[in-house]
């Protein structure tokens, strides 16, 4: 770094302890300075009450409905940070990465993990249901343009919803870390311009929700009321990366999460017995001997017969074709198909998981060598295609890593036990928003209403402009879905039961009023 540079940089800093990094450089100089400041955040992290209720969240079944140690959204957070940082440390060792990752605005593995352990802070009750289930409220029932989404609401709740006295900064990150966060660098529709959406093909993540094609990003990163926080975070990296992709921190945590995501969730559903060798044997074997027939098939053939083995596995192929033609490869995928069935089918899943100590160790063998065979596979490049990051795996395991998660999708995601399950948890988060909405219009009740929503009703008022239409009745709805969203499974089913006259308790610290 240029002396000029690092001095602004330097005085930056001191003006805004947030901006504590303005500069890219691989070594983290500049934390070394302020003494650590990535630490500092990662620490902050760990530290706050947003990151205490992930134990309590849901990754995808809850911990209570399975009777076994499952993974929840905080030991998610903690193996994707684990993975991140072991990619950051490889890749910033490597003499060919050196000036390539100096040129493109720096990786500090400090800051990977921090990113990694905030990237699920703004997850809500019951996983990727309950930010479905939000989202669809937020736009449909209290007219909010943003909606809601778990990456945005973390960002909400670094930059935002942490109030002390009359401020309200956040966690108090610097501008490295919260740039790291923003796996999706962008606003539902407004930022930046040209948006995302509007790309051909457009990036992962940037296009809209089937239900609404006209309400913009169904995956953003940060909401319009976040947008100047965005700004100031990727300010750094102007002219070093676009607009729209992500910082190669951000891109680490990316893979890492990905990584992560694909693994454990194997290991989970092996545990609880969803996973049986005979049915993903017979999946992934049909598709194998009949790989010429299927291929042949037209799409309406192939969707008519779904149901048959082989053809779900045979859409996949096709569907990363069409989705992401920059590096989906037949040759990679049948390469894939071949690996996870021999590691999957005739390793892990060979001997149903009975508790014992060789079934741990079955798992965890499992597990560490599909983490180091990812680990290892992960490249930086100059240029990525639009639906990638700078940080990416070769295509073999990125192949892998799709069937892996096809098997999730196909054997766990799409059971008919599991859907009942969350229609009910659905109908809980739509209950209850309406609840508590029928509280806040209580003119009697306004004095006894919880100081924390008090306190977010005054937030989110503050932060829309007064000539905003409906503009109580917009911060009213963000309240109250900032206000679910910090609630942990446990909390959410017992605030409904004390709102809706089924609880017989008077004090409890199920949740927090």
């Amino acid at each position: 770094m240029e002396s000029s540079a690092a001095n602004e940089a330097l005085n930056a800093a001191k003006v805004d302890p947030r901006a504590r990094r303005l500069f890219g450089g691989s070594a983290g100089a500049l934390g070394d300075l302020a003494g650590s400041p990535f630490r500092a955040d990662r620490d902050r992290i760990v530290s706050s009450p947003f990151f205490a209720r992930l134990g309590g969240v849901t990754q995808v079944i809850s911990p209570g409905g399975s009777g076994l140690l499952v993974h929840n959204r905080l030991t998610h957070s903690l193996k994707v940070a684990q993975v991140g940082r072991a990619v950051a440390e490889r890749l910033t060792a490597d003499k060919r990465y050196r000036d390539l990752l100096d040129s493109l605005g720096g990786c500090d593995p400090d800051v990977v993990e921090a990113a990694a352990l905030a990237h699920d802070l703004g997850h809500p009750p019951f996983g990727h249901l309950g930010e479905e289930v939000l989202d669809r409220i937020a736009r449909q029932r209290l007219g909010l343009p943003d909606g809601f989404e778990g990456n945005a609401q973390s960002y909400r709740i670094v930059t935002s919803t942490e109030i002390r006295g009359m401020a309200t900064i956040g966690l108090d990150l610097t501008a490295a870390v919260r740039a790291a966060i923003l796996k999706y660098p962008w606003t539902r529709s407004g930022y930046p311009d040209p948006h995302p959406r509007q790309f051909d093909p457009p990036p992962r993540g940037a296009t809209a929700p089937p239900d609404d094609p006209d309400s913009g990003s169904a995956k953003f990163g940060a909401y319009s009321t976040e947008v100047e926080d965005l700004r100031q975070a990727r300010a750094p990296f102007a002219g070093r990366i676009a607009d729209w992709q992500q910082t190669v921190e951000a891109s680490i945590m990316d893979t890492a999460d990905d990584i992560a995501y694909a693994i454990h969730d194997v290991e989970d559903f092996h545990r609880v017995g969803v996973l049986r060798q005979g049915a993903v044997a017979a999946e992934l074997l049909a598709w194998q001997r009949d790989i010429d027939r299927y291929r042949s098939m037209t799409d309406a053939a192939l969707e008519h017969g779904l149901r048959r083995q082989g053809a779900p596995i045979e859409r996949l192929r096709r569907q990363l074709h069409r989705k992401d033609a920059w590096i989906s490869d037949d040759e990679a995928f049948a390469a894939a198909v071949e690996h996870v069935r021999l590691e999957l089918v005739d390793g892990l899943l060979a001997a149903p998981f009975d508790g014992s100590i060789e079934a741990e160790q079955g798992v965890s063998g499992f597990s560490a060598r599909w983490t180091r065979r990812l680990v290892d596979a992960i490249t930086v490049v100059p240029d990525p295609p639009v639906r990638a990051g700078h940080v990416l795996l070769a295509p073999v395991q990125w192949h892998e890593v799709q069937v892996l998660k096809f098997v999730h999708h196909q054997f766990v995601l799409a059971r008919p036990d599991l859907a009942l399950h969350q229609r009910g948890q659905a109908r809980l988060l739509d209950t209850l928003v309406q609840a508590l909405l029928d509280w806040i219009l209580d003119p009697r009740e306004e004095a006894r209403l919880p100081r924390r929503l008090h306190d977010l009703i005054d937030l989110a008022e503050a932060e829309l402009h007064p000539r905003t239409p409906g503009r109580a009745g917009k911060a009213r709805g963000r309240a109250i879905i900032d206000f679910v969203a910090s609630l942990t499974d446990s909390q959410a089913v017992a605030l409904l039961d004390a709102l809706s006259g089924r609880s017989g308790q008077l004090w409890t610290d199920a949740f927090v009023l």
